[in-house]
């Protein structure tokens, strides 16, 4: 982009040049791009350490003018410090699987709020599945971020939350209900889902063998959706990258509207089958082996 007269100060040029410059405003505005990463098994290694190379990267994309953001199935007390260590301060966040979109208060780059959130009631699920799993860990999502469990949760981040009866889960509308169960794998929540159905609500089954409950219709596609359109960005200028079923939708989203999809090379399968490119392992550097080519 040409050189534009520093803040507070007016620079007077001829007719000609100005449309030149507006031109080129206007070409890089069309061109930017909003770029969604996951966290878990994208940015982050199993462990929590950084897939190498993706700070230096961000770095880059973000220096050439793109949006670049996270879209993870954490809460946003989870995902507050990956934007730390990335060195992100984006606009927007989406969190807890699209049911959470954060906001960052204008002015500052530290703090973000609670910009729009789903709800569902969670009474039914909670039964089906209390009914079907013997030894089920539960935590819900309040409309406000607190969060509720019955039983520590293994790897989940479960600071500031509060535990809590069971019963008491059901006793606001919320966000997202997450289930683990110690000693069940990723193919008994599959066969679980399709055995006591989840017609009402949108789900998603992790790679560890949990399973993600939010509102009928929302995900990481459809907080996306909002994103786009809040930040004037044109359908064909997305790229997503991630590796989990959760991610398909998104994948599917940006591939429906000339955008772009990547899956990592350590995703299952099907996750890969629905991305319309394959990058590298996160062990291997797989995001920034993307964003360095942009």
């Amino acid at each position: 982009m040409s050189r534009l007269p520093e803040t507070g100060s007016i620079e007077v040029d001829a007719p000609a040049e100005a449309a030149r410059v507006v031109d080129e405003i206007a070409a890089d505005v069309a061109t930017r791009m909003l770029i969604a990463l996951d966290v878990d098994g994208t940015v982050l290694l199993e462990d929590e350490t950084l897939s190498p190379g993706v700070v230096d990267a961000v770095a880059h994309a973000q220096a050439a003018g793109h949006e670049v953001m996270l879209a993870t199935g954490r809460s946003w007390e989870g995902t507050r410090g990956v934007l730390r260590v990335l060195g992100l301060a984006p606009e927007y966040v989406v969190c807890s699987n699209g049911a959470a979109i954060m906001r960052r208060v204008d002015g500052d780059e530290v703090r973000y709020e609670r910009f729009h959130t789903e709800t569902f009631d969670p009474t039914e699920v909670l039964r089906l599945i209390h009914d079907n799993v013997t030894d089920a860990h539960y935590m819900v999502e309040l409309a406000d971020g607190q969060r509720l469990y019955t039983k520590p949760m293994g790897d989940w981040n479960l600071a500031q939350a509060r535990r809590v009866p069971f019963a008491e889960l059901s006793a606001h509308p919320v966000s997202r209900v997450v289930v683990v169960s110690p000693g069940q794998t990723e193919q008994d929540f599959v066969d679980l889902v399709h055995r006591i159905g989840l017609n009402q609500v949108s789900y998603a089954i992790g790679w560890t063998a949990w399973l993600d409950i939010a509102p009928m219709g929302v995900d990481k596609a459809s907080a996306l959706e909002m994103v786009r359109g809040w930040l004037g960005i044109d359908p064909a200028q997305v790229l997503v990258i991630g590796d989990g079923r959760n991610d398909v939708g998104m994948f599917r989203w940006a591939l429906e509207h000339g955008g772009r999809a990547v899956a990592m090379a350590q995703g299952p399968d099907e996750v890969r089958d629905a991305a319309g490119e394959t990058t590298l392992s996160v062990g291997d550097g797989g995001v920034a082996a993307v964003l360095r080519r942009l």
